[in-house]
């Protein structure tokens, strides 16, 4: 795999991992100021696309969503198919 290409995965995996966290970070503080919140939806996007890992982590960081079960099983569940898809392009690339 060219080094190009490896850096610029790279770079949206943290992309995308800081806005899973940082979406977690700004509907915990609307859930508590009782204002307008993020939608589930929105919130499982970013996961979904690759930062899985930025949702967990802001999800434990922040104390939010921990309670909904398909938060709660859903970002670990999607971080290992994330993991495990890395592996398999880190193979295939060897």
């Amino acid at each position: 795999m060219a080094p190009e290409l490896v850096q610029l995965v790279i770079l949206y995996l943290m992309a995308v991992n800081l806005a899973a966290f940082f979406l977690m970070g700004v509907d915990k503080r609307r859930a508590v100021g009782k204002k307008w919140r993020i939608s589930e939806k929105t919130l499982f996007l970013p996961a979904v696309l690759g930062g899985a890992l930025g949702g967990l982590l802001g999800m434990r960081f922040f104390h939010h969503k921990t309670r909904h079960w398909y938060f709660r099983w859903g970002f670990p569940l999607l971080l290992v198919v994330q993991l495990l898809l890395v592996v398999l392009a880190l193979r295939q690339a060897a």
